[in-house]
């Protein structure tokens, strides 16, 4: 994907329309038209604004990753994820877990799956905040 297509997308994703960018990157129209027809490069400065702008790495904007930010989980991060929530899944619901209800009370499927989604955000955030945390700064690009 090119710079040009990257910032549409993220544009459309923002719900913006290509007079709303020009008017916060203070750009006129043809000019963030010209970005995402590639037929113009986008400055360094106007890369750290819309980096801000759309809260994603310059790297992201450039193609030179995937990655929205350095801290951003990959597929094994994601991996780990699962592997932890059914660990705890188990542990609350399963016989031998933990019982955590009074009066031996059990969970609904609606409960287990309101209980499931808010644990799996929970890993996910822990894990993003781990890498944000302890990712030496030689390694995470173009963000500060």
């Amino acid at each position: 994907m090119t710079t040009g297509e990257r910032i549409a997308s993220l544009r459309k994703e923002h719900s913006m329309t290509q007079p709303m960018l020009a008017e916060k990157m203070n750009v006129s129209q043809s000019t963030v038209t010209s970005w995402e027809n590639d037929r113009r490069g986008v400055s360094n400065e106007d890369l750290r604004k819309m980096s801000k702008l759309f809260d994603v790495s310059i790297d992201y904007l450039l193609g030179n990753s995937d990655k929205r930010h350095y801290y951003s989980l990959t597929d094994k991060d994601y991996k780990d994820v699962e592997a932890i929530l059914n660990d705890a899944m188990n542990g609350v619901t399963g016989k031998t877990g933990v019982n955590y209800f009074k009066n031996g009370g059990e969970l609904t499927d609606e409960d287990r799956a309101l209980l499931e989604a808010s644990m799996r955000q929970t890993i996910i955030l822990a894990k993003e905040l781990a890498k944000k945390k302890f990712t030496p700064k030689k390694y995470r690009g173009s963000e500060e």
